[in-house]
């Protein structure tokens, strides 16, 4: 079994994706609407809260859970990658972010190779992220795309209140105000040049994700975060499929939020008509 895990209930674009790519593996969705959004928490609170999370979705029966945040991802996945998960006896378990898979999309370049490789080293695109205030200034896509593609120009864009505005089903015209404005600025630093490729690194964008191609220039590659962490877990679960997990013939997904199972269904109704019922947990 595997399982999902983010602050509220954007991670669910990654888990559509997932089971469109996997129909017959066994899947979990955690969605830690209690306390989201994570995208203005400190560096601590991410850290135990995801921590908390993972252990939930361990105690399921999951052995490889993807962190579906990069807010999560970015703070949070590598300390409990290295520290966490060796000192608490989870042998024989995994996790994996988002942020990975959207470095590699971007610059063309394994995650393993970390300095400049031809022709990747040669690349002087613009490439625009947009994400949460909290994985902005974490700085990680910057350095991670850096490091193999060092002439590259990152424009970063917080989006301080998308994440939360999605979160409580703003109307569509709110939200297509607000990324309007957010594009705006990007595009102001960049003096007006039209990146040649765009990160949403918030798993809640993709569920706007067409307000942003309707406000970004037409020549700017949006990224798709569900496509992409699907094709890298694709890859991962082929050099390692004892993490697979087939599911039973009457097996469903399950949703699991630390939330009240109603407020959460009816602000997602907005951008998933049918996700299925959430139980509470913790």
């Amino acid at each position: 079994m595997i399982g999902l895990f983010d602050s509220g209930h954007g991670g669910l674009t990654i888990f559509r994706g997932l089971l469109r790519r996997f129909p017959d593996l066994e899947f979990v969705y955690l969605g830690d609407h209690a306390n989201a959004p994570y995208g203005n928490r400190d560096s601590v609170e991410i850290v135990d809260l995801t921590r908390a999370g993972v252990e939930q979705l361990y105690a399921r029966g999951c052995k490889l859970v993807v962190l579906a945040c990069n807010t999560a991802s970015a703070v949070a996945c590598r300390t409990l990658q290295q520290d966490w998960l060796p000192a608490g006896g989870y042998e024989g378990h995994n996790i994996l972010g988002v942020v990975a898979p959207m470095v590699e999309a971007a610059t063309q370049t394994p995650w393993a190779v970390t300095s400049p490789q031809y022709p990747q080293k040669y690349n002087a695109d613009t490439i625009a992220v947009f994400a949460t205030t909290r994985t902005v200034s974490s700085g990680v896509y910057s350095e991670e795309i850096r490091k193999r593609c060092p002439r590259v120009t990152i424009a970063e864009q917080a989006c301080a209140d998308l994440a939360g505005a999605i979160e409580q089903g703003r109307a569509r015209a709110d939200l297509d105000a607000m990324v309007a404005g957010y594009v705006g600025e990007l595009l102001t630093r960049t003096k007006g040049r039209a990146p040649e490729r765009a990160i949403l690194g918030c798993t809640h964008f993709p569920l706007i994700e067409d307000l942003f191609v309707q406000h970004l220039p037409a020549s700017t590659r949006l990224l798709s975060q569900p496509d992409v962490v699907a094709d890298s877990l694709e890859d991962y679960l082929t050099r390692h499929p004892h993490f697979g997990g087939k599911k039973g013939d009457d097996a469903a997904p399950r949703l699991l939020t630390t939330g009240e199972p109603e407020r959460v269904a009816q602000s997602l109704e907005v951008f998933w008509s049918e996700p299925g019922a959430f139980e509470r947990v913790g």
